[in-house]
């Protein structure tokens, strides 16, 4: 599917961008869904970051009786080890990467590019970005497990094997289970990721002190 294709909703800043967030949604969401926290993050006025919230293709999602909705990739069963359809996976990471060379084309360095998501938007992330070849200046992993289950995703390129990661997760999560976070979690640290864990008490959501929390870490990353 031709990138001019995928739909998004992009917030600039007031000053010139010289950075970016691309923020993916989860199943059945869409950009808007997460549009509405730029403000909440509370950035300083002058932040020059341009936040891009990119559209799922629509397609039918197997363990929604076949509805058609908004999904990176199509969920199979609840089982987490066949869970995701890694085909749907990696047909979204193009369109991934895709935007992610929007933002250079335009400008703005892989380096200071974050790739966030959440939920099925976070899986995607994760994987997208393990396997890409530029650093990125971060990875936002919100609510999400790895669609390898129990392993790294294959060919992880070393051009990210330093880049800060940032996975939070629900301690009450009854869509994503927390094990599933920690296993992902598990196997970043075992592999020397630079990732960074938090949960918190909710649900399959955010939460305004974990907003908080993300925006001292984007800060940290993009303005710094």
């Amino acid at each position: 599917m031709p990138t001019t294709l995928l739909e998004r909703i992009t917030i600039e800043p007031k000053s010139p961008a010289n950075s970016c967030v691309i923020w993916l949604h989860g199943l059945g969401d869409s950009g808007a869904g997460f549009a509405p926290i730029v403000p909440v993050l509370a950035l300083p006025e002058n932040h020059g970051i341009r936040f891009v919230f990119p559209n799922a293709p629509e397609q039918a999602v197997t363990i929604n009786q076949g509805y058609v909705m908004r999904s990176w990739y199509d969920i199979k069963s609840m089982d987490l080890h066949n869970r995701a359809d890694i085909e749907g996976v990696l047909a979204s990471e193009k369109l991934v990467k895709s935007l992610i060379q929007e933002q250079i084309d335009s400008g703005i360095p892989a380096e200071k590019i974050i790739l966030a998501g959440f939920s099925q938007g976070g899986v995607l992330s994760l994987f997208t970005a393990l396997r890409f070849e530029h650093s990125l200046a971060g990875i936002l992993a919100l609510s999400c497990y790895l669609p390898t289950a129990d392993k790294l995703p294959e060919q992880c390129h070393s051009a990210n094997a330093d880049t800060p990661i940032l996975q939070n997760h629900g301690e009450r999560d009854g869509v994503v289970p927390i094990s599933a976070g920690k296993i992902a979690n598990g196997l970043l640290n075992a592999a020397k990721y630079n990732v960074t864990w938090k949960s918190y008490p909710m649900e399959h959501s955010v939460l305004p002190e974990q907003l908080a929390d993300i925006s001292v870490w984007l800060q940290a990353r993009l303005l710094a």
